[in-house]
């Protein structure tokens, strides 16, 4: 595996300050979304970002992240991956968190590939059908395999592979080694120094497995952080702040590069 499955860390935080000033929509089969469009006098034409979001789902950090994507000229979309279901405030521990994952909590479905993939093709399908022929996917955390999945052979992931012409992850978690092995596009990997979940061995197994797939990739390791800083800062520590925004900043640079 190159990352582990969520943890505690992947549910603590703090909230951003700001009001989303995005909108919920609806996608697909009724599924809920973000959506964050680009400032007429910014918009990037026909590109835009697949935000693919932590265990806390669409919430205040997620929205304003995603403004912030759409500040920066891409139309942003956040596909609610859990259905109504993200991850309840006392169910943190890592033995909670995964059976949340496998099993869901009562009446709502489990968070595993069968249930995630057709969310985010949704996400996809919906953004084309916005006119946005290119498509960057920024995942975080959970987010961060939806995103790598875009080269499953499995057919609807073979529909959101078709969309996507870069990545973008940020302290990964349940990624599969074959997964990193598959990407067919640019990836950039944004790594905290201090993560259990993407620790230094799985990040230098990662690093070797990237130089086989003959992809243009980049990994930024971050000093002084842990998993989650990239949505999930505490503005009272400047390293936290600093490396969070420079990790949005590797995010937007990458879709200019690619995306252009």
């Amino acid at each position: 595996m190159a990352s582990h499955p969520p943890g505690p860390c992947c549910a603590a935080g703090r909230a951003f300050e700001g009001e989303p000033t995005g909108r919920m929509i609806k996608i697909g089969r009724n599924i809920d979304a973000y959506l964050a469009e680009a400032p007429e006098s910014k918009a990037r034409k026909g590109c835009g970002v697949l935000y693919l979001p932590d265990v806390r789902g669409i919430w205040q950090n997620s929205k304003l992240m995603a403004d912030g994507f759409a500040a920066s000229g891409y139309t942003t979309l956040i596909p609610d991956l859990f259905d109504g279901d993200s991850l309840p405030a006392d169910r943190t521990t890592e033995t909670t968190i995964i059976d949340w994952i496998n099993h869901g909590v009562p009446g709502k479905h489990p968070h595993i590939a069968e249930f995630v993939d057709p969310i985010v093709v949704a996400g996809v399908e919906a953004m084309r059908a916005m006119g946005i022929a290119k498509i960057a996917a920024a995942g975080y955390c959970f987010g961060a395999k939806a995103s790598l999945q875009r080269t499953s052979t499995d057919y609807v992931v073979r529909h959101y592979k078709s969309g996507i012409d870069a990545g973008f992850i940020a302290h990964p978690s349940l990624v599969q080694e074959h997964e990193l092995q598959a990407i067919t596009g640019p990836l950039s990997i944004a790594a905290a120094e201090n993560d259990n979940i993407f620790p230094a061995e799985m990040r230098h197994t990662s690093e070797d497995i990237l130089v086989k797939t003959g992809q243009r990739y980049q990994i930024n390791l971050y000093g002084g952080v842990e998993h989650g800083f990239a949505v999930r800062r505490n503005v009272d520590v400047p390293v936290e702040t600093f490396a969070r925004d420079q990790a949005f900043r590797q995010a937007v640079a990458w879709f200019d590069e690619w995306l252009s």
